[in-house]
């Protein structure tokens, strides 16, 4: 690679992509850890798509049409950092950057979506933001449609590497990109050929320019680092009436000693290779000195934005005040004020009929009164709408002749699913839900982590939510699921035991600013259990006396889901026996640990056999049962311990000891 060259024929350029290259060589030197070979080898194509195609502005960086640029491969995190604070965002100071992946720093050592502004999402676990900005293109294309050209009209901008290709979610990504024609979203793939254990072609033999074009991708392929070629490329990429893929072929860990080798992938700290590489490049600063003409140039950039920014500003004024106002309400994740009056009218609703019901159908009555009033929701089903029921009949069908649907057909891809709706909450403007089989959040975790880490709102549905679901047997009949969504920090885990529970949580969960739910759904029927309505959530409670004991509590039972009914059917034959028994509804254990101590000691009472009955394992019940009274407290789990099995639902309860008669003989037990 001819350094020398490109340094003589593009001379500002090259100033301005080795600013990215010596402050990545200096935080990763301080740090003593990072990779510093993506940043050094994309700084030339980072450099022409922000001083010549990003829309963006640093002193309004919530812009709400700006474009978005993502980078998957979030391992080279200096690489963005660099660049937001090269082009003036205030909160990516050069402190910021001498502190890169120490405690307290703005700079991790992977991107933080709520660290610093410019940060469109947490990227690290490679193919996530390939994935992610199917969803921020979806939103996009939705919202365009909606409010017009005039107020929305970006692209979004993605750096990805040959890790991203590989893992198994960016071919679901970029088949849902294709099928959708998402014309606004530019892959820029670092060719480099080299992971940490060596060349790419140790593992895989993937060509994948083909690959995208086999996936319905207009591709162009382009010199990483000659600024022309590149300004060329992405040109062309943006003028495609389908995604782009640009292949840039790039030298990883360009001008240093580590060139082109996986060593290059990883910490260049020596501080010979380090000295040497600056003078390769030119550079005769210090430490984290960029002069001020680089800077200069750099600020420059971003003023172009500004400019574009304040013709965006007069554009929005001429919208109507209502689509102002409510493009602001859904850009501050705020619900419309009709919202409680509607899912109080549909509890009161099923409260006087008292149907009986699944709550996967419960929760399509749910959605049925909530779309309409809420156009920010965009719905979905990794190929099991009629089953998960998450399609209204307002919604209209996404797809290339429709950009005005809501209602997104994923196919067979759970994970780029949940990557897809967190892209389109973090885009802004969207409220994403989308569904599969419980037992499938194996195949959707890695996002719904994420999105508990980024503290987005996303809404994973979850039906056929245990062994209830019958014959299809243990491999679809979830037992640890609940278990794993409730140990995930910042998750609320809704289980519902009726319509008006349904309606509840789906309150709760298109009002929350910023935790993610989990809706576990039942196949089978189950019966109106809340028959006195009320106008009070006491979903918003976690926990709450379904039913209260006649006489004096000797037991308590805690229930969730479709265990509730089994629950009161014990309480009615213990009380028959004229042993007080209370029965507790806990549709969501982390609002009720939430709750002040006072009330869970109200709810559970003190000094009663405590019972938890629920179709899953045990883990997470024992700080309800055992409780404050230690752990020679007189309590039972009635639920799994092992796997399903393929038999009609209700033998299976029967054969698991999920029954009521199972559940009243243990309570006398233990009394």
């Amino acid at each position: 690679m001819d350094i020398s060259a490109l340094r003589e024929k593009h001379p500002e350029h090259w100033k301005k992509a080795a600013a990215i290259r010596v402050l990545t060589l200096d935080a990763v030197a301080a740090a003593n850890s990072g990779h510093s070979g993506m940043p050094m080898g994309m700084a030339d194509v980072a450099t022409v798509l922000y001083e010549n195609h990003l829309k963006f502005d640093p002193k309004n960086p919530d812009w709400i049409d700006r474009d978005r640029f993502i980078l998957s491969a979030g391992h080279g995190s200096m690489l963005l950092y660099s660049l937001l604070h090269l082009t003036g965002y205030a909160d990516m100071t050069i402190d910021q950057l001498k502190n890169f992946r120490q405690w307290g720093a703005k700079t991790a050592g992977h991107p933080e979506y709520g660290h610093a502004k410019g940060i469109e999402t947490t990227t690290g676990p490679l193919g996530q933001g390939i994935a992610n900005a199917v969803g921020f293109a979806i939103a996009e294309q939705i919202q365009r449609a909606r409010y017009g050209k005039k107020v929305i009209d970006h692209f979004t901008y993605v750096i990805a590497g040959d890790g991203c290709l590989m893992e198994g979610v960016s071919q679901e990504a970029i088949g849902l990109a294709g099928k959708h024609e998402l014309s606004k979203l530019i892959v820029l793939w670092d060719n480099n050929n080299i992971t940490i254990d060596g060349t790419v072609d140790m593992a895989d033999k993937t060509d994948q320019v083909k690959r995208f074009r086999a996936s319905g991708w207009h591709v162009v392929e382009c010199d990483g680092h000659d600024p022309e070629d590149i300004d060329r490329a992405i040109t062309e990429a943006k003028a495609s009436r389908r995604p782009s893929m640009v292949a840039c072929k790039t030298h990883i860990a360009l001008g240093s000693s580590a060139q082109d080798t996986s060593k290059g992938h990883g910490a260049l700290t020596d501080a010979k290779l380090i000295a040497d590489t600056r003078a390769v490049y030119g550079w005769e600063h210090g430490p984290f000195d960029i002069p001020a003409d680089v800077k200069a140039a750099w600020e420059a950039t971003a003023e172009k934005g500004a400019a574009a920014h304040a013709e965006w500003q007069e554009r929005f004024a001429t919208l109507s005040e209502g689509r102002q106002k409510e493009l602001t309400r859904i850009y501050a994740r705020e619900v419309p004020k009709r919202l409680s009056a509607v899912v109080k009218a549909l509890k009161k609703q099923v409260s006087e009929e008292q149907p009986k019901v699944a709550t996967r159908k419960a929760s399509e009555m749910a959605l049925a009164v909530i779309n309409p009033i809420m156009p920010e929701t965009i719905g979905g089903s990794a190929d099991l709408t009629g089953s998960n029921n998450t399609k209204t009949g307002d919604l209209g069908v996404f797809m290339p002749d429709n950009r005005k649907g809501r209602y997104i057909y994923y196919g067979i891809r759970e994970h780029g699913m949940a990557a897809a709706m967190n892209g389109m909450v973090l885009h802004g403007g969207a409220r994403a839900y989308g569904g599969t089989f419980m037992c499938f959040t194996d195949y959707a975790r890695p996002s719904m982590r994420l999105a508990a880490l980024m503290q987005i709102p996303t809404v994973f549905v979850m039906t056929h939510d245990s062994i209830g679901l019958g014959e299809d047997g243990p491999t679809h009949q979830p037992v640890e699921h609940l278990a794993i969504s409730r140990a995930t920090p910042n998750t609320w885990v809704f289980r519902p035991a009726d319509a008006v529970e349904t309606a509840e949580a789906w309150e709760l969960a298109l009002s929350s600013q910023s935790t993610p739910s989990v809706l576990a759904l039942s196949r089978q029927n189950l019966p109106t259990v809340r028959t006195e309505h009320k106008n009070v959530n006491l979903t918003a409670r976690g926990g709450y006396v379904l039913s209260q004991s006649e006489g004096k509590a000797q037991v308590v039972l805690m229930a969730t889901g479709s265990e509730v009914e089994v629950a009161l059917k014990a309480q009615a034959a213990l009380q028959a026996e004229g042993i007080g028994t209370r029965v507790v509804s806990m549709p969501c254990m982390e609002l009720f640990a939430a709750q002040d101590e006072a009330y869970r000691r109200k709810v559970l009472g003190a000094g009663t056999v405590r019972i938890a009955i629920e179709a899953g394992v045990r883990q997470g019940w024992d700080q309800w049962l055992l409780g404050e009274r230690g752990r020679e407290a007189k309590s039972a789990f009635i639920g799994m311990e092992g796997f399903g099995a393929s038999a009609p639902a209700e033998e299976l309860f029967e054969k698991f000891g999920i029954t009521a008669e199972a559940v009243a003989a243990k309570a006398k037990e233990l009394l």
